[in-house]
């Protein structure tokens, strides 16, 4: 069966929502080497948070006006020059799904996760990606490490209960098919198509 890609929402806006220099969102990334993230915090002159901020405040611009080439190469820029923060790098990979260069994407954010692994955002954003190709055990277990991170994030808990709406279309789909007679099988399978598709 073949996912519905409308279903499932991604985390967009993450670099909106977060400092753009040690961003207290990131602060569970501290606990696995406090000491290199203390130091390059540190190093950080205030000069250099302002010109950091503006630089992706100019790629957000530059992704509103679909100048795709010119945001990534800044982002790129930035991430070479500050390749412990995360939000170039999460950035680029929005680029790339809004082109709809998918592969490329996920590429992007399964390397975020694995440097990243207590950010939320990515991994919501890569189960979509996921769920859009069919790939529908690899979101759920995406989904899930998002939820593990952080277990108040509704966007990751909304989307996991999506994946588990087609997984389940899934399983009664083919109970359906193995057994004719069996009504109850067609009739959730019927019960959770009409969910999904009615989901704005």
């Amino acid at each position: 069966m073949t996912s519905s890609p409308s279903i499932y929402r991604h985390a967009a806006i993450i670099v909106a929502a977060i400092a753009l220099i040690g961003p207290p969102g990131f602060a569970r990334g501290a606990d696995s080497d406090p000491s290199s993230t203390a130091s390059a915090t540190q190093e950080i002159s205030e000069a250099a948070r302002k010109a950091y901020a503006e630089s992706m405040r100019e790629a957000r611009a530059l992704l509103t006006q679909k100048k795709y080439d010119e945001a990534i190469a800044k982002l790129d820029r930035l991430a070479t020059e500050r390749p412990r923060e995360p939000q170039a790098r999460f950035l680029k990979a929005v680029a790339l799904t809004d082109q709809k260069k998918a592969d490329a994407a996920v590429a992007a954010y399964r390397s975020l996760v694995a440097d990243f692994p207590e950010m939320p955002e990515p991994h919501n954003n890569l189960a979509v990606l996921y769920a859009q190709k069919g790939e529908l055990a690899l979101a759920r277990d995406e989904l899930l490490l998002a939820i593990g991170t952080a277990p108040d994030y509704a966007l990751a808990h909304e989307n996991l209960g999506d994946v588990y709406a087609q997984l389940a279309a899934e399983q009664y789909e083919r109970a359906a098919s193995i057994d004719k007679r069996n009504k109850t099988a067609g009739a959730k399978l019927k019960m959770v198509r009409d969910v999904i598709q009615n989901t704005p």
